[in-house]
C-alpha cells in the first residue's frame, strides 16, 4: 500500500509525489496510481525533507515526568521532524550499550519519529573515565556526548577526541567553563543588572569553544559546537573554520528569535543554558547561519514538569520545550524576514544536520526517502505551549504569532502526524 501526494509545491512548482514503501517512485503528474494507495491532498501545502533533529532530550529512562520516548517521538513529527537524536543525561545515563538498545526498543514501540541515541562521553557524566563509545555505536548510538554538563578537563576531551576518532564517532561538546558561570543564571549584562540576577559571561562559552578548536586543530579529529549563542563565539568557529579545522556547529531557534529581554518579569519559561543572549549575540548567531560558519539548527528540545519551572527564577529549571515551534520560529525570523530562502533553512534543518551526525534523511527525488513533511507557509497562528504534544509546554514564546504551520508528517512512507485542522 503506497501514498500519493497530490498537488504539492516542490520549489515554487506544483507537482504530485507517488510513495511505494519507504521511497518515492514517481515525481510530476501522476493520474493514475495504485489500488488501495492513500492519498494527501495537498493543495497550498508546500513540500519538504523531514527535519532531522540532532539534539534533543527525551528523558527517558528517568524522568517519564518530564518526556517519554513516546511523547517526545509524537511532538517530533507534530513539529515536521521525522528523525531525532536524544542525548545521554537521563537516569541511569545512557552510558552503555544496554540502555542504547533500551531507547531504540522503546522508539520501535512508539512508531513515530526515528530515534537515534546518543551516547556518554564519560561514565555518569562526570568526566572522569571513558564510556564504551565502541560498544554503544554498536548498539546503535550516532554520537557522543556529555550534554547537560561539559568535559571537564581538556586532557578527558583530548582522549575522548582520539578514542572516538577510532571508531569514526562525532563527540558533540557542551561549552560551559562552570567556574566561570558560578552561580550565574542568565545572560551577564544590562539585563541582568536590571534583575538583579547573577549573570554568566558569554566568555563561560567562549573559552571551552576556543578549546575544542586548539584540541580538535592538535589532533587533526573533528569536533561539533553544541547551541552556540554569543557573537564571539561564532567568531572562533568562523576563523577555525578558515584554517581548516573540522569543526561543526550548531544553534537553536530560540537563540535565532529570542534575547535575554524575556527574562523580564522573571519568566522562568525564558531560562535556558546556555542563556539567552543580547541582540548582538542574536544577530551573529543569524549571520553565522546565513555565511556557512554555524552548519545546522537543532532545537535542544528540553521538556521540563510544571513544577520545574514554577519557582523563584534562580531555582527553575533550564531549559526549552522547542521541537514544535522551531520551524515557525525559523521560518518566521529567517525566512519570511528575507534573511535567507526556505531551501537554505531546508537544509539547515535536514540534510546538513543528517550528513554530520550521519543517518538517513527525505530527499524529494525518484528513489529518495520518503521522510516528508507537508506545510502552510501562509497559515499565522499563535504559540500556545499548553496544547503541545510533549509533556514539556515551557516555552518563553507563547503568545508569540509565527508563520509556517507543519500539516502532515511522513515518515518512512508512513502519515505520523495530520494536523486538527486538516480538512
Amino acid at each position: 500500500m503506497g501514498l500519493c501526494i497530490k498537488n504539492a509545491n516542490i520549489l515554487g512548482k506544483k507537482a504530485d509525489v507517488l510513495i511505494e514503501g519507504d521511497r518515492i517512485v514517481a515525481i510530476g503528474k501522476i493520474d493514475e496510481y495504485i489500488d488501495g494507495c492513500g492519498v494527501i491532498q495537498a493543495d497550498g501545502l508546500t513540500l519538504l525533507p523531514a527535519f532531522v533533529d540532532m539534539h534533543t532530550h527525551l528523558r527517558e529512562p528517568g524522568f517519564e515526568g518530564k518526556e517519554t520516548i513516546a511523547t517526545g517521538s509524537m511532538a517530533a513529527v507534530a513539529g515536521g521532524y521525522a528523525s531525532v537524536c536524544c542525548m545521554p543525561n537521563t537516569k541511569p545515563v545512557t552510558d552503555n550499550p544496554y540502555i542504547v538498545k533500551y531507547i531504540i526498543d522503546r522508539a520501535k514501540e512508539a512508531d513515530k519519529a526515528r530515534v537515534y541515541p546518543i551516547g556518554a562521553i564519560s561514565v555518569g557524566l562526570k568526566g572522569e573515565t571513558m564510556a564504551e563509545m565502541g560498544k554503544m555505536k554498536s548498539a546503535g548510538a550516532v554520537a557522543m556526548s556529555d550534554d547537560g554538563q561539559p568535559v571537564t578537563t581538556a586532557q578527558m576531551m583530548r582522549l575522548a577526541l582520539e578514542y572516538a576518532k577510532d571508531f569514526n564517532l562525532l563527540l558533540i561538546s557542551h561549552c560551559e567553563d562552570k567556574g566561570l558561570v558560578g552561580e550565574g543564571v542568565m545572560n551577564e549584562g544590562y539585563n541582568s543588572t536590571r534583575f538583579g540576577l547573577k549573570g554568566i559571561p558569554s566568555a563561560a562559552e567562549d573559552v571551552m569553544i576556543a578549546r575544542e578548536i586548539i584540541l580538535a586543530e592538535m589532533l587533526g579529529t573533528r569536533v561539533h559546537i553544541a547551541h552556540v549563542s554569543t557573537a564571539s563565539g561564532v567568531q572562533l568557529i568562523r576563523e577555525a573554520k578558515a584554517r581548516g579545522v573540522k569543526v561543526t556547529a550548531e544553534t537553536c531557534p530560540h537563540y535565532i528569535a529570542g534575547t535575554d529581554d524575556l527574562v523580564a518579569g522573571y519568566n522562568t519559561m525564558a531560562k535556558v543554558n546556555p542563556p539567552l543572549r543580547e541582540e548582538k549575540d542574536r544577530q551573529a548567531v543569524i549571520a553565522g547561519l546565513a555565511d556557512g560558519t554555524i552548519d545546522c539548527i537543532a532545537t535542544d528540545h528540553a521538556p521540563h514538569t510544571k513544577e520545574d519551572k514554577n519557582c523563584e527564577f534562580n531555582f527553575a529549571a533550564n531549559g526549552i520545550s522547542g521541537i514544535e515551534t522551531a520551524f515557525a520560529l525559523c521560518y518566521t525570523y529567517l525566512v519570511d524576514s528575507g534573511i535567507m530562502s526556505l531551501d537554505k533553512l531546508s537544509g539547515l534543518m535536514t540534510k546538513t544536520p543528517a550528513e554530520i551526525v550521519g543517518i538517513p534523511y527525505g530527499q524529494i527525488e525518484v528513489g529518495g526517502l520518503a521522510d516528508l513533511t507537508l506545510v502552510d507557509l501562509d497559515a499565522k497562528y499563535t504559540i500556545d505551549g499548553s496544547k503541545f504534544y510533549s509533556k514539556g509546554k515551557n516555552t518563553p514564546f507563547d503568545g508569540f504569532v509565527v508563520k509556517g504551520k507543519v500539516k502532515y508528517t511522513v515518515v518512512g512512507g508512513k502519515i505520523k502526524y495530520q494536523s486538527e485542522d486538516v480538512q
